[in-house]
């Protein structure tokens, strides 16, 4: 009973940046090139109960970026947070940890990857906004899709459905 009294708490405990790479294959001849590089993104996001209440959710972005058949700079950044959630009701937590989460600490690793390439000599590439309410509504559709195929057979050790 004393359970339902307590207020629901979330805070962020830290923010810090979990991971960088850079890499430039083609340096310096890449910088002689006249074309600008055409820009690919790549995002993914990811969470973790790493203790009672305590949750590390962590954001990945891939920046490539290609000039003709030739790779400029690729950057991977992970930025993490830990979060306390606690006395939250489970459907209130799974979007909070899947949505308010990577919301809070994409700032962060925008500001770092646009750093990186600035400091590699490039030019900076501004990340868009990314709206992490699609993105997880995605993501679930993706995970139901998965089970309803998953279910209409037995799963073979490469993930596909064996055929009756």
């Amino acid at each position: 009973m004393a359970d339902e009294n307590l207020q629901p708490v979330f805070q962020i405990q830290r923010v810090y940046l979990k991971d960088l790479s850079l890499e430039q294959p083609n340096s310096p001849a890449i910088f002689l090139e006249q074309e600008s590089p055409e820009i690919e993104v790549a995002v993914d996001v990811g969470a973790e109960q790493i203790a009672d209440g305590i949750f590390e959710s962590t954001v990945t972005i891939t920046v490539t970026a290609k000039i003709k058949d030739k790779i400029a700079f690729l950057v991977e950044g992970k930025q993490a947070g830990i979060f306390e959630a606690r006395n939250i009701p489970d459907e209130q937590l799974d979007p909070l940890i899947g949505i308010g989460c990577p919301s809070t600490i994409y700032p962060y690793l925008r500001a770092n990857i646009a750093d990186a390439i600035t400091r590699a000599g490039f030019p900076p590439v501004h990340l868009t906004e990314i709206n992490f309410e699609v993105f997880y509504q995605q993501r679930l559709a993706a995970m139901a899709q998965q089970q309803a195929e998953s279910s209409s057979g037995i799963v073979m050790a490469d993930g596909s459905i064996a055929k009756h």
